[in-house]
């Protein structure tokens, strides 16, 4: 793209701020898509799904 004002966190953080402000997504949903680790380290023990339908679907819009 060669794109020198760009950065992949800006891009990111975007994502973010669309997921939250436009998609309504839930923020488990977006930080995973984010592939940011969600929760203590107890929470993330016994959340086992990946979610991945749901994520796919908010990568789709």
């Amino acid at each position: 793209m060669q794109v020198e004002t760009v950065t992949v966190h800006g891009f990111r953080s975007t994502f973010r701020d669309w997921t939250s402000e436009t998609a309504s997504a839930p923020r488990e949903i977006a930080e995973m898509g984010l592939a940011h680790k969600v929760g203590s380290d107890v929470e993330r023990a016994y959340a086992r799904p990946d979610l991945l339908d749901k994520r796919c679907l908010l990568m789709e819009r």
